[in-house]
């Protein structure tokens, strides 16, 4: 096969600071060994995230100085709304200035606030950390529906995202009225980064009419799901990446996207609703809370490179491209021992941490080990996905490689390559990690941790 190079050329470069391994430790230790405290500018190859942290193209950048930012109906809000509705088939579309803030919104709205959702629950494939904190905080529970493969890193399924149809069934039939609404993460981020086919995300529809509950999408990656569907699903293989991610949008009652994904912006969200009356209540709290219903707490020029940003996620060379450059690292770390979550994601590849650190349980989170060695060793940060950050929740030890969209070539992962076998090699003598302090919600951002001896 030929290789498949980047499907774009590099305009503008941002150098790196080559740190050593002493200010690396520093930096650890100033940090309380919690990555997401370490100054940017101490870290060589970020991976913490690939929310946010792409590469813009210049037809966005020529978008932003197009921005228009009139506080209400300018032209660049009418722009955004076209191409949102173009994607998803949906009229009533509210931005937003990030994910949680359109989770923020669909809890209130469907849910309420404050002691609302006591006694009811929300299930999905997996939630991810905000979805959940979200939900949690007006009182509701959650719970994950995974299929069995989905929680098992070493099966090689093709749709390791699929929510778990009989138990989704089951709940359904014993507490449908605690249940406000059924969501779906595409691809599922929590376990790897996992799509969900198109004959599930239909049966899921089924059961919610069945039992008269809206169907929400976390769609943050629906253009990556979209291509997996095209690659794997039978009978898909024929139609566009735009046209399967429409149907997959025709499934559902609302929708919650971070464009940070695959909006392919570095800020701004989307909020949507099939429904009128839901959208306007949404549309009030969103005025009250983040700005007009034209512009959502984002600028002019924000709607103008999302505009722009959705349309690019779906062009499939890119998207070839995409997916290809991270299955490069998973097959590479694979080929040297490291067990990850197979198949490959779409946006990110996961360490099974708890493989990597076989003598670190899990309450002394190897995967909080793992990511400090990364960047002890290379100045790489990457970003643990299990006992810290899912807490009771946790179906793996991960860590995961997030691939910021159009930024690192392959040398920069083959550099990531040559670090990870550094660590593994030196793998029994690292320690496990304690929690000194921690927030209430959402610990893995802020807590502070100590090496155990």
């Amino acid at each position: 096969m030929k290789t498949i190079i980047e499907p774009f050329r590099i305009k503008s470069v941002e150098p790196i600071r080559m740190t050593t391994h002493a200010e690396r430790q520093n930096a650890l230790k100033n940090a309380h060994y919690n990555l997401f405290a370490i100054p940017s500018d101490d870290v060589m190859i970020d991976l913490l995230t690939d929310s946010g942290t792409g590469a813009m193209s210049s037809e966005q950048w020529a978008g932003i100085m197009r921005g228009d930012e009139s506080y209400a109906g300018a032209p660049s809000w009418f722009r955004f709304r076209d191409v949102i509705n173009e994607i998803t088939g949906i009229e009533n579309i509210l931005p937003t200035h990030q994910g949680r803030a359109s989770e923020r919104l669909l809890v209130e709205v469907m849910i309420g606030h404050g002691d609302a959702g006591n006694g009811k629950i929300v299930p999905n494939n997996a939630h991810f950390d905000t979805t959940r904190a979200n939900i949690e905080h007006s009182g509701c529970a959650t719970v994950d529906l995974l299929t069995p493969e989905g929680q098992d890193p070493n099966t090689d399924a093709p749709f390791k995202g699929n929510m778990d149809l009989d138990a989704l069934e089951k709940l359904l039939s014993e507490r449908a009225d605690d249940v406000p609404f059924v969501m779906v993460t595409i691809t599922c981020n929590s376990i790897g980064g996992q799509p969900v086919s198109l004959e599930n995300m239909k049966a899921v529809r089924a059961i919610c009419d069945k039992y008269n509950k809206p169907f929400i999408l976390d769609a943050c990656r629906f253009a990556e799901n979209a291509w997996f569907i095209k690659q794997r699903e039978p009978g898909q293989q024929d139609r566009p990446v735009a046209d399967i991610a429409r149907e997959q949008f025709d499934l559902c009652d609302g929708s919650t996207i971070s464009a940070k994904k695959d909006g392919m912006v570095n800020i701004g969200g989307v909020l949507l609703f099939r429904d009128k009356e839901l959208a306007a209540t949404a549309s009030n709290l969103l005025i009250l809370t983040e700005g007009f219903m034209t512009y959502g707490g984002l600028a002019g020029r924000d709607l103008e490179a999302m505009a722009v940003g959705f349309r690019e996620v779906l062009r499939e060379d890119y998207l070839r491209y995409r997916i290809r450059s991270t299955e490069y690292l998973g097959e590479k770390l694979l080929e040297a021992g490291i067990q990850i979550v197979r198949p490959a994601g779409g946006h990110a590849i996961y360490i099974d941490a708890a493989h990597f650190c076989p003598h670190i349980p899990s309450h002394e989170f190897p995967g909080q080990t793992l990511a400090v060695a990364l960047y002890e060793a290379g100045g790489i940060r990457s970003c643990e996905i299990g006992s810290v950050m899912m807490g009771e929740h946790a179906h793996m030890e991960l860590v995961r490689l997030a691939i910021p969209r159009r930024t690192y070539t392959q040398s920069h992962i083959d550099y990531v390559i040559e670090i990870i076998l550094e660590v593994k090699a030196n793998a029994a003598s690292l320690p496990g990690y304690r929690i000194a302090k921690e927030p209430a919600a959402l610990r893995h951002f802020t807590a502070e941790f100590e090496p155990i001896a």
